[in-house]
């Protein structure tokens, strides 16, 4: 079982703003391939880092994951569709093994 944490809010955020269902993020943990990266954005910077990657559903839509890995459990900051650019640098970065 995937430590996940999914606060009322953000599964408010998540359904409201952007119809993603828990089970689809926790799809994307288990289908995920290759490394988490750290969001370097200075107004994204958390302490501990805060990841990302993007995944996979069973049903074969592709999500960005945001959450922060904190005492053995994941926090989850958001989810969403992932565009173009997203898919972009998560495989450039996964490839190139930077």
């Amino acid at each position: 079982m995937i430590p996940l944490v999914v606060s009322p809010a953000i599964r408010e955020k998540l359904l409201n703003k952007h119809k993603v269902q828990e089970l689809e993020v926790r799809e994307c943990f288990l289908n995920h391939e290759g490394k988490y990266l750290i969001d370097t954005r200075e107004e994204h910077a958390t302490d501990p880092p805060t990841l990302w990657f993007v995944g996979e559903t069973h049903r074969g839509r592709r999500l960005k994951i945001i959450f922060v890995n904190r005492d053995g459990n994941l926090y989850l900051k958001s989810a969403y569709d992932a565009d173009d650019a997203a898919i972009r640098i998560y495989t450039k970065l996964n490839r190139n093994g930077d």
